[in-house]
């Protein structure tokens, strides 16, 4: 009989919703919807409704309307459409096509604004404290000193740590020190956790994926302010207004709009349920020795906890939680398997022998007080036994498990 695992990484994914999956099966299998939606026929037009409530359902949720949409592979694609998009626009248009960001920012807005920076488009990054806190007064100051930038990108919440940001008033700041400039945010790990809204947030642009909020895979979104002028990172057909070509999944998106509704309908309860197991998390944590939280307690999403174990090394505690049934990560999933120390941690001043002892546990809406207990009564006996493996403060060696 196999081991139940219990699922401490939502922020890599969250699993699918009933509710959702129902949506994706009930299109699959309707034979009237399986028609391009691209098609001006009857059939054509039936599967075209379904993306078209989609939109709405997903504009509905970030504060936008429904032409301010438009449907990507994921939040990736999202964050690279946004910045790339915008800076070619931006250069086409003879105006500054400079990237401002952070070093903390998801590896899609890093990755992207670094290959811009290849393109010729300057590159400058925002520097943060130790606990991975922005200051709007640095902010003011490097867009006052760099002229040559015209799109800042700062995640909505952080993908590591769990930090949340205070995106109206960073955009205040970006609006009276650099009014010509564009603002995207990646949202994806604040939707459906933190309220989100791309008009009182005062965006132009805005990331999110649907399978962070208990959505399918290979679907997300960029937002964007009406009007707004945007190349396609891709070659082919007049979809989405010509800014993503490519046919549209019509079962995946019926799916991204019911969980996008989901998310808001339901936002204060999973909040609520997340918040108080997340104290738990941390209260338990707190008791074992050589144990670290890192991030800014006052202001996150409320269901990621980064900590840091003094003398272990973050991989191999990982892998003894796995056989010891807990998924959990050690950073962003799309960088897993990766020996080098997270970028995230390096950037708020830790250690790279510090940096590599994390963990990183993220919890949903289905996950119970009985697993946060579970986790706590298991970890003293992993900690003592990778700490056993530990060769000096300075490095590890590889030993079996």
């Amino acid at each position: 009989m196999a081991r139940r695992v219990r699922y401490l990484d939502h922020n890599a994914t969250t699993p699918l919703d009933p509710r959702v999956r129902d949506a994706v099966i009930a299109v699959l299998a309707d034979d009237r919807l399986q028609a391009n939606p691209s098609s001006v026929h009857g059939p054509g037009q039936r599967a075209r409704a379904v993306v078209e409530q989609a939109r709405r359902a997903v504009a509905r949720a970030v504060g936008a309307a429904p032409l301010e949409v438009t449907f990507t592979s994921g939040g990736t694609e999202a964050d690279n459409l946004a910045l790339v998009g915008a800076a070619r626009a931006l250069r086409a248009a003879r105006r500054p096509s400079g990237v401002l960001t952070t070093a903390i920012e998801h590896p899609a807005v890093l990755a992207t604004a670094r290959a811009l920076a290849r393109e010729g488009n300057p590159l400058v990054l925002l520097p943060v404290d130790r606990c991975a806190r922005i200051d709007p007064v640095a902010l003011a100051e490097l867009l006052r000193a760099h002229p040559e930038l015209g799109l800042v990108s700062l995640a909505a919440a952080n993908h590591e740590l769990g930090n949340t940001y205070d995106l109206p008033g960073l955009v205040r700041v970006v609006r009276d020190a650099a009014p010509h400039a564009l603002v995207h945010s990646d949202a994806v790990q604040a939707f459906g956790k933190i309220p989100v809204d791309l008009r009182a947030w005062d965006l132009d642009l805005l990331s999110i994926s649907a399978h962070k909020i208990h959505g399918p895979k290979g679907v997300g979104a960029l937002v964007h302010r009406r009007g707004l002028a945007l190349e396609s990172t891709l070659h082919g057909g007049p979809q989405e207004r010509g800014r993503r070509p490519g046919s549209e999944s019509v079962a995946l998106l019926a799916g991204f709009g019911v969980a996008a509704e989901l998310a808001v309908a339901e936002r204060e309860a999973r909040a609520a349920h997340c918040g108080a197991l997340v104290e738990r998390l941390r209260a338990g944590l707190r008791l074992l020795p050589g144990a670290t939280i890192h991030g800014d307690s006052e202001r996150s999403t409320g269901t990621t906890v980064n900590a840091g174990f003094a003398g272990c090394d973050g991989q191999l505690l990982l892998i003894n939680l796995d056989l010891a049934g807990f998924a959990v990560s050690t950073g962003a999933a799309c960088a897993s398997g990766s020996l080098e120390p997270s970028p995230v941690l390096l950037a708020m001043g830790l250690a790279p022998v510090e940096a590599r002892s994390a963990l990183r546990i993220s919890i949903g809406k289905d996950t119970q007080d009985e697993d946060i207990d579970a986790l706590l009564d298991a970890l003293p006996e992993v900690l003592a036994r990778v700490r056993g493996a530990s060769v000096d403060a300075a490095g590890w060696r590889e030993v079996a498990v």
